[in-house]
């Protein structure tokens, strides 16, 4: 056995553990497991399933990845976890393998944190550079973008996408799609302005900044209908050439929206 792997650990056979990675007392790996090199599990962890995890992550104690997922569905069916690199995993976090219903994946991106008691449920989707505060809950089917922080407790409904540079107070309840930049709050969780200071953080500049206002204007406070409000920020671009990619982040994402479903007010 590995010297980076504590003799009480329990390794299956057919893992593939690159020689670098470290596991610690009492974790369980489990056949189908693929861990990258630097990756740290900590003492207690318990990683099965068709899981493949990256490189560099730090996995703390008490983490259940891979398991099946919470669907009645589900018969034994060999879906997968996918984790990306640089990840910050902490402790009591549980994140399910797909199911058939929904691709088969669950699919975490990269330097992402993800503090305690986080939920990540069966076809869930990350993106890269989030941060799910304590207690955070997803359930299946959602779809998170890139830079989003959720604070925490916030619960999100099964088949809800967050867009991109979004925020949620602690204790918010998703129900509606949030679109890009949205900075929401409530139970249900309602839009209150868009995630400026993050995205100067970020390095946007002026113009692009102005263009977020602009499309905040036209989804929340002028009193136009969504399709209204998506052919005016589909002509932004014209105005502010730069925020291009922006619009069409924000146009894409709002022509996926489903009437059922609608996004956050």
């Amino acid at each position: 056995m590995s010297q980076n792997i504590h003799p009480t650990a329990i390794v299956a056979p057919g893992a593939r553990i690159d020689p670098s990675v470290t596991i610690g007392p009492y974790s369980v790996i489990g056949a189908n497991v693929t861990l990258g090199a630097g990756t740290t599990v900590g003492p207690h962890c318990v990683i099965e399933g068709h899981t493949t995890i990256g490189r560099d992550n730090r996995i703390f104690q008490f983490a259940s990845l891979g398991a099946i997922p919470q669907d009645k569905k589900y018969a034994g069916e060999p879906c997968e976890l996918v984790i990306g690199d640089r990840n910050t995993i902490r402790e009591f976090t549980t994140f399910n393998i797909g199911s058939p219903g929904g691709g088969g994946v669950t699919r975490i991106g990269s330097d992402n944190w993800l503090m305690a008691y986080v939920h990540i449920a069966h076809d869930c989707v990350i993106g890269n550079h989030t941060i799910f505060a304590n207690n955070s809950q997803l359930a299946g089917h959602v779809e998170v973008g890139d830079w989003v922080i959720l604070g925490g407790f916030t619960v999100v409904h099964q088949f809800v996408r967050i867009g991109a540079h979004g925020m949620t107070a602690m204790c918010s309840l998703l129900f509606a799609d949030q679109p890009p930049f949205v900075m929401s709050q409530g139970q249900p969780a309602a839009a209150r302005s868009m995630n400026y200071e993050g995205l100067r953080r970020r390095g946007f500049s002026a113009a692009r900044i102005s263009a977020v206002k602009a499309m905040h204007k036209a989804l929340y406070r002028d009193g136009l209908t969504l399709e209204q409000a998506q052919a005016r920020i589909a002509a932004l671009a014209q105005e502010a050439p730069e925020a291009q990619p922006d619009v069409d982040m924000m146009s894409g994402f709002l022509a996926g929206v489903s009437a059922q479903r609608g996004i956050v007010r």
